[in-house]
């Protein structure tokens, strides 16, 4: 099989996305833990809402990105031929800028303006994942050298939507903890309920899409030893998809307005965080990377 013959395997997956949801949904009706948040009505409408309209949006932006990645590929002098046998090898280098994205997305307040409409739901089911952003077009720059390398444009995007197929399972609550084995390579559950916590120890953690061996490498990993927090150290509490996809983007704005010139570039590049003052902002609070936890016993 060619690449250009890849099948857009998120799309063929929406019907599983509706009946792992409908499952777990299920599960709490059959099996309710007060521990759990389970699904609102509205939250997982806007989820659901909120990917739905990154369908689109993400064809539009990808009139832009898709023009710029290929250009690159025209240019690179390099072509790494495609064989099955070698898809690990791929979703290997794949991952690994993925990881470098993902925590981009967390430390610049430009990109987190993107970023955090996935985070801004105070529940963690299945729905959740769904909640994607609208400005999708911030990502792509990060699989630029893949393509320098001579990797096929649409081999990454099939790995990458392998990556996001992945990624869809592991928000729940309803998994506790797996392997030991299984859980020091790949991301799970555990790890990602970590990564969408708010409280201070876990912020800014756990940023592998399908290997969590990124995070212990690059000193980000951290275990789950207290129930999570869901959602931002200020929750925007809103339902509007208008706002949930804009928000950020909204408040750096407002920020730019009121900040000297010379303060512009900070406020865009470092954390979201920062301030001239050096106060937190409201939708994030800016920490330095912690030692990884101990796992409890």
């Amino acid at each position: 099989m060619e690449p250009s013959s890849f099948p857009p395997i998120v799309l063929y997956s929406v019907p599983l996305f509706i009946l792992l949801m409908v499952l777990e949904r299920l599960s709490y009706w059959l099996h309710p833990d007060d521990d759990e948040l389970g699904y609102g009505l509205k939250d997982s409408a806007t989820s659901i809402g909120m990917g739905l309209g990154s369908l689109g949006w993400d064809a539009l932006w990808g009139l832009g990105t898709g023009l710029a990645t290929a250009a690159v590929w025209e240019l690179t002098p390099l072509e790494i031929p495609f064989v099955w046998w070698a898809l690990p090898l791929f979703l290997f280098a794949q991952d690994f800028c993925y990881y470098w994205s993902h925590r981009s997305h967390h430390v610049i307040r430009i990109l987190w303006a993107s970023h955090v409409v996935h985070h801004s739901s105070q529940a963690f089911n299945l729905s959740t994942a769904l909640r994607q952003t609208w400005t999708g077009f911030t990502s792509f720059m990060f699989y630029l050298p893949l393509v320098a390398a001579g990797v096929n444009p649409l081999i990454v995007g099939f790995c990458g939507g392998i990556n996001l197929l992945y990624q869809f399972w592991i928000h729940t609550e309803r998994i506790d903890r797996m392997w030991p084995s299984y859980e020091f390579v790949f991301n799970t559950p555990s790890h990602h309920r970590v990564h969408h916590a708010s409280q201070g120890g876990y912020l800014d953690r756990n940023f592998g899409g399908i290997l969590i061996i990124w995070d212990r490498i690059f000193g980000s990993f951290a275990f789950e030893t207290e129930r999570p927090t869901y959602g931002l150290t200020k929750n925007i509490d809103t339902h509007n998809p208008l706002r949930v996809a804009y928000h950020e983007y909204a408040a750096i704005f407002r920020d730019l307005r009121s900040r000297r010139a010379r303060q512009w570039l900070p406020t865009l590049l470092l954390g979201p965080g920062w301030t001239p003052t050096g106060a937190a902002h409201a939708d994030q609070t800016e920490l330095p990377l912690l030692p990884p936890t101990p796992r409890p016993r």
